[in-house]
């Protein structure tokens, strides 16, 4: 492959990342790394909703944050609005092409959906990755699979000359994150002196059943089991998170936690007292999920439960804070399909084969 530079007189760049929360904070390496190569640039990222509302007023190395278009196979948010009408993408790549981009960088995926997409864009420069069936860029590294995405998204911007600066996913945690936490987490004190001592005195263990794919997540009540676990030997104060739509995982998790007291925050917390409570907990348990990646990038330990498939592309690179617990086999639990290409149709986890124990004995090892 060519060894490709800096781009001369480059003064607008857009770029294209528009997955959930987790898939924005693996691309922050890459997109710190075009932020070093061209200082004196403005970087517009084009982004599905939930990370345009994690990022507003928060520092990034980007300029702006737009709400890409909702297209099919670019912004993907389960069970979220369909797609746009097409004089609704018009007009946002009408507004794009305005800008008068030098350079559009495609972070997203193979090319088969979101090149199109970028090319209308209308910029000078086109960069991203291909796949067989993708349209050309001007410049374009082959789709591969099994690759970690903090490796493949750094690999693209190579393509312009953005060597890297950093591997580790990084997100700044604000005053607002801050006081989001403290109103959250006011109800700990209350709690703690609700349970004979010396409960609840240690270290803030968070839980998170949820993740985007039901198969992906790790049955909630041995999610539970792992608190209970650590509450009688760490003294943890365990919290329960997650959205709205997680109520019913939530109340598996607290059958797992038996008699455990617990600070239920499941439907609670918007994104900053998301991003403030992860940042005060002292551990992180959970699946594959946008919070796991969050509490990874502001600093916290995490366990997290991964995919056989999963545990290549987006775990975390560096381990003595960040254990991962794999399922090797990853076989959906009604009917043993492998989650690799599967198609059985049932919504079933395929991490049934990790036991509490194991779980357990990685979050041990990172608490104090």
């Amino acid at each position: 492959m060519p060894d490709h530079g800096v781009l001369p007189g480059v003064r607008r760049i857009a770029v294209l990342r528009a997955n959930g929360l987790g898939d924005a904070l693996v691309a922050q390496p890459a997109l710190a790394a075009l932020r070093a190569a061209y200082p004196d640039a403005s970087i517009t990222l084009a982004t599905s909703a939930p990370v345009a509302e994690l990022l507003r007023g928060r520092p990034f190395p980007v300029d702006e944050v737009l709400e890409a278009p909702r297209v099919s196979g670019v912004r993907g948010e389960v069970g979220g609005p369909p797609d746009d009408p097409p004089e609704v993408v018009e007009e946002f790549c009408a507004a794009m092409r305005e800008r008068g981009f030098d350079l559009a960088v495609q972070l997203h995926g193979g090319g088969a959906n979101a090149n199109p997409l970028l090319l209308r864009f209308g910029a000078r420069v086109t960069a991203g990755s291909r796949a067989d069936d993708a349209p050309a860029l001007t410049r374009t590294i082959p789709w591969t699979s099994f690759q970690h995405d903090v490796l493949r998204w750094l690999e693209v911007v190579d393509l312009v000359g953005a060597r890297p600066v950093t591997l580790r996913p990084e997100l700044t945690v604000t005053g607002a994150d801050r006081a989001a936490a403290d109103a959250a987490l006011s109800a700990r004190s209350a709690l703690s002196a609700l349970s004979a001592p010396p409960a609840l005195s240690g270290p803030l263990v968070v839980l998170h059943p949820g993740a985007t794919d039901v198969s992906r997540q790790w049955p909630p009540e041995r999610l539970g089991q792992v608190g209970r676990a650590l509450a009688e030997r760490r003294r943890a104060c365990v919290a329960v998170i997650g959205g709205k739509g997680d109520l019913e995982l939530g109340e598996q998790v607290r059958a797992g936690l038996g008699d455990t007291p617990v600070l239920d925050l499941v439907g609670t917390l918007d994104l900053n007292g998301l991003v403030g409570v992860l940042e005060r907990a002292d551990l992180l348990v959970g699946n594959d999920s946008g919070p796991r990646h969050i509490a990874e990038a502001v600093g916290t330990p995490t366990v997290g439960v991964f995919t056989r498939a999963n545990l290549i592309d987006v775990s975390p690179l560096f381990r003595a804070r960040h254990r991962v617990v794999v399922d090797r086999e990853s076989r959906c639990a009604v009917c043993g399909d492998p989650y690799l290409g599967r198609s059985c149709g049932h919504e079933a986890t395929v991490l049934a084969g990790v036991e509490v124990p194991e779980v357990l004995d990685a979050a041990l090892a990172l608490l104090p």
